[in-house]
C-alpha cells in the first residue's frame, strides 16, 4: 500500500528494476528457499498447534501470522523471479493447503499469490499449458467453490463479510486464470496446446456461472472480465461462421441467460422506491451490466434470448393472472422483460409492425385501418398479455410502477389493440396510479400519464377524454411549501420556485389541456370543461396577486402566482400549435381550442405581470405562459405582445431580454405576416433598449458575456424580420425616423473585428438589406428605397475595405475567414443590385480615392463582375491574403 501510494519517480523506477535484476542474478533461489521454509516450518507448527487441546492461543496466532507474512512476501516476488523456484512439487501442495486453511488471512494471501503465479508472463504458450496442468486449478476452485457455496447457504441470512470476501478472492482467482487460459485458446498457433487449453476452459465454464451466481454482487461481478471475453470469442466465431452454434456453446449460453435473468431481479427485502439507498443505485448498474451481457449472446443467436426473455415473462404474467402467488421481484422482473423487449428484438418492424403481422399500409389509411383482424407479433402477445392480467394491481409499487412505464413506452401498441386502452387508463387514473398514496409514485405518474395520452390522444374517444379530465381535477391544486434554508445565498423567491413537484404537476396540465382539446368537434363542451380547468386557478391567481401587493412580501403568494401562471400555460400547451403560415393548408382542418377564454387567460396573466414586474420568478414564468398561449391562439392574442414587452422590460436582467427575443423570433418564424403589427410597435423600444444596454461600460467577463448574448440574440432577430420578408417594419411610418441610425448601427458593428461571430450575422443582414432597399429607383416592380443607394457607397462600400485592413483583422483566424466570405457575398450582392453604376464607382471613384493602381482595381472588378460567388471567396480571400504579406 506504501509502494502505491507513493508518486512515481523515473530514478526509484530505474533502481527498483535494478535491484530485481541483482535478485534474480545471485539471490533469488537463497531469498526464495528461507521464505518458502519458514512458511512450511510455522505451517506444521500451526497444524500441530490446532490438533493440541491444551495448545496455547498466544502460540497459535503468532505461527498464523508468520505464515500469513510469509505467504505476503511470497505473492511480492512471485512474478518476476525464474517459475521453477516457485511452482515445484513442494510448493504447489503447500499453496494448495493454505488456500483452505481455516485462517481467513492466510486463504485471502495465498489467492493473492497463486493470481501472481497464474498471471506470470511466460515466453512459450506450451509453458503456460504445462504450468496450467501442473497446478490443475480448475479442479481446485471447482471444489472450493462448492464448498464456500454450501457454507453460505448454511449460515442463511446471517451474512460474514470474511467469508464473503474469501469467495470474492475466488472469483478473482478463477477470472485471471480463464483470461490466462482464453489466451491460449484465442491466440496461440499450436493446434494441439488449443485444444488442451480448450479443455481447460470447458472445466471452468459451470465454475464460472456458480459464481456469476452469487447473491452477492461484489463476488458476482469478479467474474464479468472473464465472461465478456468468452463472449467475444463467441462472436468472433459467429461472425465468421456461416454455421449454427455447436451444442457446447448452445448449452452454455442458455445455462447463463438463465444465471442473468435470475440476477436482474431485486433482492426481496430491497425499496426500490427509496432514491436515496446507494444499494438500490448500485442494482440498477448491476443490471446494465447484465443488460450488455444479454446484448452480446443477442448477437451470437437472437432466437435464443428472445425466446427466453419471452418465455419468462409470459409465464410470469400468465402466473399472476391464473392466482398464483408470486413474490413481488418475480412480478417486476416479468414486466421488466416486456419494457426491453424491443431493444431486444431486433428483427421487430417499426411502429404498429412491432406488435402485429400487418401488410405495409400508406400513412393516410393507418388511422382507418382495422388493425385487430391481424396476428400479433411475440411482442404483441406480451403486451396483450400485460394488459389483461391486471398485474398493474400488484400490492407493490415497484411491480404497478414497471407496468406503467412499459405501456406509456409502446404505446403504438394500443393502436392496433383498442380495447386495451381503457383497461390501462383506469389503472393510470385509481389508486393504482395517479391517486396512489405515495407522493415520489405518484410524481412519476405525472409524467407517464402525460406520455401516454400525448402519444395515444387520437385513439381516445371524446367521452372518455372528458371522464379522465373530470377525475384528474382534484390533483390540479397547487400546493406551495417554502423550505428553510438558512445556507442558502440565493434570492428566496428563486429558490422557493425550483421545486421538483410542481414541476412534475407541470405534466398533469399539460395533459388536462391535451385531453381538453380531443372535445374540438363540440365547442361548447370543450369551452366548459376549459372553464372547469382554469378557472380555479385564476380565483387562486387573483387571492394571491392581492395578497403579493399589500406591502410585505409574502413569498407564499409570489411562488403561487409564478406556479399558477405557469400551469395556466401548460394548460393552454396541450392544445395543438397554430398552424404555419407556410403551408399552403393553413386552416384546414384545424380546430382552434376556446380563444374567449384564452384571451381571458392571457389578460389576467398580463394583469399580474403589470403589478409584480419586480419579480424575476413572475417575469419568467410569463414568458413561459405567453411562448405557450401564442403559439396555441395564434394571431388572436398577438395584440398582448407589446404590452407583454413593455412589462417584461420595464425590470429585466441581460438574461431575459435575450429569452424574450428568441422568443420574439419563433413567433415570426410561427406567424409571418401576422406579426407585422405587432413587430411594428416593438422594434422601435427594443432597439432603443439594446442601444443602451450595449453603450454601457463593460465592468469584467459576465458583463462581457452578456453584451454579446445580447447582441447575437437581437441580430438573429433582425435577420429573422428579413429572411420573413417583414422588412417593411423598418421602414414604416411608425420606425422610419430611427431607420438610419438602426442600420448605420449594425454597419457599425459589421467593423467590430473583436466580436467576429456578431459581426458576420450583422454583414449577413447588410446583405439582405441591400437586396431589398438598395433596388435602383427607377425599377417599379421593387422595394427600392429612396437615398439608400448613398448609404450604400458613402458608408457601407468604405466600411467593407476597412474590415480586413484593420489592426486585429487576423486572416487565419477560421472565424475571420467566415466575416471574409460574407464580405464577398456583400459586395457582390451591391454590384448585381446596383448593376453597372456599382462597377464603374468602384473602378472610377473609390478604389483610385485609396490609392489603389489602375490595374489593379481594374482586374478587382472585373473577378467581382464575372466569378461566381464561390470563385469570387476563393479570389477575394487569397487577394487579402496576398495584400496582407506585401504590406
Amino acid at each position: 500500500m506504501i509502494k502505491s501510494a507513493r508518486p512515481y519517480d523515473a530514478d526509484r523506477h530505474a533502481r527498483d528494476a535494478r535491484v530485481r535484476d541483482a535478485v534474480r542474478e545471485r539471490d533469488a533461489a537463497r531469498i526464495n528457499e528461507a521464505v518458502l521454509t519458514l512458511v512450511a516450518e510455522c505451517s506444521e507448527r500451526m497444524l500441530n498447534l490446532r490438533k493440541r487441546v491444551d495448545s496455547n492461543t498466544r502460540d497459535l496466532d503468532a505461527a498464523i501470522e508468520v505464515v500469513d507474512w510469509g505467504i505476503r512476501t511470497f505473492g511480492s516476488y512471485v512474478g518476476w523471479i525464474d517459475i521453477n523456484l516457485t511452482v515445484t512439487p513442494t510448493t504447489v501442495p503447500l499453496l494448495f493447503n493454505l488456500l483452505a486453511d481455516p485462517s481467513l488471512p492466510i486463504r485471502l494471501a495465498t489467492s493473492v499469490a497463486l493470481l501472481r503465479i497464474v498471471a506470470k508472463g511466460l515466453k512459450e504458450p506450451g509453458d503456460k499449458l504445462s504450468l496450467f496442468e501442473v497446478l490443475s486449478l480448475g479442479e481446485v476452485l471447482d471444489a472450493l467453490e462448492t464448498k464456500t457455496r454450501a457454507q453460505q447457504v448454511e449460515r442463511g441470512s446471517e451474512t460474514d463479510e470474511g467469508e464473503e470476501s474469501y469467495r470474492e478472492a475466488l472469483g478473482k482467482l478463477l477470472n485471471v486464470y480463464g483470461s490466462e487460459v482464453a489466451k491460449l485458446t484465442d491466440d496461440c498457433p499450436n493446434e494441439d496446446v488449443r485444444k488442451e487449453a480448450t479443455k481447460l476452459m470447458a472445466q471452468l465454464l459451470p465454475v464460472l456461472l456458480r459464481f456469476l451466481a452469487d447473491p452477492y454482487d461484489d463476488t458476482c461481478s469478479t467474474v464479468f472480465p472473464l465472461l465478456q471475453i468468452i463472449l467475444s470469442g463467441y462472436k468472433r466465431s459467429r461472425k465468421i461462421s456461416t454455421e449454427p452454434i455447436n451444442d457446447t456453446k448452445r448449452s452454455f449460453l442458455t445455462s447463463l441467460l438463465q444465471v442473468l435473468l435470475t440476477k436482474m431481479k431485486w433482492d426481496p427485502d430491497a425499496d426500490p422506491a427509496d432514491v436515496d439507498e446507494d444499494d438500490n443505485t448500485e442494482f440498477e448498474r448491476m443490471r446494465k451490466d447484465l443488460r450488455t451481457f444479454m446484448d452480446s449472446i443477442l448477437s451470437i443467436d437472437q432466437n435464443l434470448v428472445t425466446d427466453a426473455v419471452r418465455t419468462l415473462a409470459l409465464s410470469t404474467i400468465s402466473a399472476y393472472q391464473n392466482g398464483i402467488s408470486l413474490e413481488w421481484h418475480d412480478a417486476e422482473l416479468g414486466i421488466y422483460l416486456v419494457y426491453i423487449f424491443g431493444e431486444i428484438n431486433k428483427t421487430g418492424g417499426k411502429g404498429r409492425a412491432a406488435f402485429c403481422h400487418a401488410p405495409s399500409v400508406d400513412k393516410e389509411r393507418r388511422k382507418a385501418t382495422d388493425y385487430s383482424e391481424y396476428p400479433l407479433t411475440t411482442h404483441g402477445e406480451m403486451l396483450y398479455a400485460l394488459v389483461q392480467s391486471g398485474i398493474a394491481s400488484y400490492p407493490h409499487h415497484a411491480v404497478s410502477l414497471q407496468f406503467f412505464e412499459t405501456v406509456s413506452r409502446y404505446t403504438d401498441f394500443f393502436k392496433i389493440r383498442k380495447e386495451c386502452i381503457i383497461p390501462t387508463l383506469e389503472a393510470m387514473v385509481d389508486r393504482r396510479g395517479l391517486h396512489n398514496e405515495n407522493p415520489t409514485f405518484r410524481l412519476r405518474l405525472y409524467y407517464l400519464f402525460h406520455r401516454f395520452i400525448k402519444e395515444a390522444k387520437n385513439d381516445i374517444s371524446p367521452d372518455i377524454s372528458a371522464s379522465i379530465t373530470q377525475s384528474i381535477l382534484d390533483l390540479l391544486p397547487i400546493q406551495v411549501e417554502i423550505q428553510e434554508n438558512d445556507e442558502s445565498e440565493e434570492d428566496p423567491i428563486a429558490d422557493a420556485v425550483k421545486n421538483s413537484t410542481f414541476d412534475s404537476q407541470l405534466y398533469l396540465y399539460e395533459t388536462a389541456g391535451i385531453l381538453c382539446s380531443l372535445l374540438f368537434r363540440s365547442p361548447e363542451q370543450q369551452a366548459v370543461l376549459f372553464l372547469s380547468l382554469v378557472k380555479p386557478l385564476m380565483d387562486e391567481l387573483s387571492i394571491n396577486l392581492h395578497a403579493s401587493t399589500k406591502g410585505v412580501q409574502d413569498i407564499v403568494a409570489i411562488v403561487k402566482v409564478h406556479h399558477i401562471i405557469m400551469a395556466l400555460g401548460n394548460i393552454s400547451k396541450g392544445f395543438p400549435d397554430y398552424p404555419s403560415t407556410t403551408s399552403s393548408t393553413v386552416s384546414e382542418g384545424h380546430a382552434l381550442p376556446p380563444l374567449e377564454v384564452l384571451g381571458q387567460v392571457a389578460q389576467a396573466i398580463l394583469v399580474c405581470l403589470e403589478a409584480m414586474n419586480v419579480h424575476k420568478a413572475v417575469r419568467d414564468a410569463t414568458r413561459f405562459a405567453f411562448a405557450r398561449i401564442l403559439a396555441t391562439a395564434g394571431p388572436s392574442v398577438t395584440h398582448f405582445i407589446p404590452p407583454l414587452m413593455a412589462n417584461l422590460l420595464a425590470h429585466f436582467e441581460p438574461s431575459e431580454l435575450v429569452d424574450f427575443m428568441n422568443f420574439i423570433s419563433l413567433l415570426i418564424h410561427k406567424l409571418q405576416r401576422d406579426m407585422f403589427d405587432v413587430l411594428d410597435q416593438l422594434i422601435g423600444p427594443l432597439n432603443a433598449h439594446i442601444s443602451a444596454l450595449l453603450s454601457q461600460p463593460i465592468a469584467g467577463t459576465d458583463d462581457e458575456r452578456a453584451h454579446i448574448d445580447t447582441k447575437k440574440a437581437y441580430l438573429s432577430l433582425l435577420n429573422n424580420i428579413m429572411t420573413n420578408k417583414l422588412h417593411s417594419i423598418f421602414t414604416s411610418e411608425r420606425n422610419s425616423p430611427t431607420f438610419e441610425s438602426l442600420i448605420d448601427s449594425l454597419r457599425q458593428q459589421a467593423e467590430d473585428v473583436s466580436d467576429p461571430s456578431s459581426q458576420k450575422v450583422a454583414l449577413t443582414f447588410l446583405n439582405k438589406g441591400v437586396s431589398v432597399w438598395g433596388q435602383p429607383a427607377s425599377d417599379s416592380t421593387q422595394e427600392g428605397l429612396l437615398g439608400f443607394d448613398r448609404f450604400i457607397y458613402e458608408r457601407l462600400v468604405p466600411s467593407i475595405f476597412r474590415i480586413p485592413s484593420s489592426a486585429g483583422f487576423n486572416i487565419k483566424d477560421g472565424q475571420m475567414m467566415v466575416v471574409l466570405h460574407e464580405i464577398a457575398n456583400l459586395l457582390q450582392s451591391i454590384c448585381h443590385i446596383r448593376g453597372p453604376e456599382a462597377y464603374n464607382y468602384l473602378l472610377t471613384v473609390f478604389l483610385p480615392s485609396q490609392n489603389w493602381p489602375p490595374e489593379t482595381a481594374l482586374q478587382f472588378t472585373k473577378e467581382l463582375r464575372d466569378l461566381d460567388g464561390k470563385n469570387f471567396r476563393k479570389y477575394f480571400t487569397d487577394f487579402v491574403r496576398s495584400s496582407g504579406s506585401s504590406s
